[in-house]
């Protein structure tokens, strides 16, 4: 993983709102929509696509058109990556 793309994931979750959309995923295990995010955090529609918008741009989750919705998956292999690096940091 490039130095430009550990920067980016690294800014990307460094929002309190972003990390709480990313613990979900955690309780959920599957995916989330669009509306349940909605459900779960106290911002506006336009503030919540911002932070989904920062965490597809850094390619930790993945957008998949439901019909007319979206639906967001953990892009696992990326975030493993990421994890292994920081692991790399100790060694």
């Amino acid at each position: 993983m490039d130095s430009k793309k550990i920067e980016k994931i690294s800014r990307a979750i460094s929002d309190p709102s972003r990390i709480q959309i990313l613990q979900q995923f955690r309780k959920k295990r599957e995916c989330l929509h669009c509306s349940e995010i909605h459900d779960m955090l106290d911002l506006a529609q336009p503030s919540i696509s911002h932070h989904l918008k920062q965490l597809v741009d850094a390619d930790i989750l993945l957008p998949e058109k439901e019909g007319r919705n979206l639906k967001y998956v953990l892009n696992k292999p990326v975030l493993d990556e990421y994890i292994a690096f920081l692991s790399s940091l100790q060694a």
